[in-house]
């Protein structure tokens, strides 16, 4: 119960600090707080720090990111602080590489019910962009390294880094990567990453993976077909077209559909009215739910209701309400 309330008291030190960070009483709170035993208080100075931008502070950022790597699952359970620590110094655009390296590496097995778990995944994260940011030479060996972790999230930072690094290189390392196969969410991030980093050669490589509509696949072919309306590529809608018109599956026709309205290409919205005004019922009911993302768009919605009024089907008219 001590515990708690020494940690509650320096929590409450944060409030006029949040008010002014840059005050000279504040230095010495957040000072006071990274210096702290107790690792949420320091995660909390820490993201104040980040967010007021206290380029000042950055030794003792580092200083405390160096105190909760000695006995890690001790001075940090959870990995709190020095997740946070590290983003603020990604936001300070702090340029040694050294602390990043340590934290993309790092490894914090913890011990949970029934064994243990790695609790540095969100950790090596922010490393690799942290990485990505100062230019490190080496940073795609690290970053090949992360997109094959053990742990989803980390795979998933892989892939967002590479998208940030804005670098070619990283090109075969993503595909390696979908052609090997992972979860729908990490593969979902690969797609993307390749469709910003060299989009026209990711078409065939993501348009395979709407081919198939065995069950297993129907998350897969899910997240490559809203990676591809995403992408706004016109090649992509062809393809959605298509895949829409051969699946015959009720989820997957949906996802389509929502798919061709993210392409936010006027060929693409023609096609979703189209289907509003002749199309089978199910078609036209998730045609409106897919063009509802333009529901703030007076213009086009207008355009949607009316093509719906038109079709005098009583059961289109609640999808218009916003």
């Amino acid at each position: 119960m001590a515990k708690s309330r020494k940690l509650e008291q320096l929590l409450a030190q944060l409030e006029p600090v949040r008010r002014d960070p840059h005050a000279p009483e504040s230095t010495v709170v957040l000072r006071d707080l990274l210096a702290s035993k107790h690792s949420i208080a320091v995660a909390q100075a820490a993201k104040l720090i980040g967010e007021a931008e206290r380029y000042d502070l950055i030794p003792d950022l580092v200083a405390a990111f160096d105190r909760c790597m000695t006995k890690p699952v001790e001075t940090d359970p959870g990995c709190t602080a020095k997740l946070k620590i590290a983003d603020a110094l990604y936001r300070l655009e702090y340029s040694n590489e050294d602390l990043f390296l340590r934290g993309i590496r790092h490894i914090q097995q913890e011990p949970i019910w029934g064994g243990s778990d790695d609790t540095a995944a969100a950790l090596r994260g922010t490393c690799a962009l942290g990485l990505v940011r100062m230019n490190y030479p080496q940073v795609m060996s690290e970053l090949a390294d992360l997109l094959a972790d053990p742990k989803p999230d980390a795979r998933i930072a892989a892939a967002r880094a590479i998208a940030y690094s804005s670098d070619p290189s990283g090109v075969p390392l993503l595909r390696l990567r979908v052609q090997v196969g992972d979860t729908a969410p990490v593969l979902s991030e690969c797609f993307l990453s390749l469709l910003q980093l060299s989009p026209q050669a990711s078409l065939p490589l993501i348009n395979g993976f709407l081919a198939s509509n065995r069950d297993q696949l129907n998350e897969v072919a899910e997240v490559a077909a809203l990676a591809l309306g995403e992408s706004r590529l016109p090649e992509a809608f062809p393809a959605l077209r298509n895949w829409w018109q051969r699946t015959k599956i009720a989820e997957l026709r949906s996802t389509a559909l929502t798919a061709i309205a993210l392409l936010r290409q006027d060929d693409a919205i023609a096609f979703l009215l189209e289907l509003i005004d002749t199309g089978e019922l199910p078609d036209a009911k998730n045609a409106i739910m897919a063009l509802s993302i333009y529901h703030q768009d007076p213009d086009l919605w207008r355009r949607v209701g009316h093509t719906a009024s038109q079709r005098k089907e009583p059961s289109l008219l609640p999808l218009l309400r916003f």
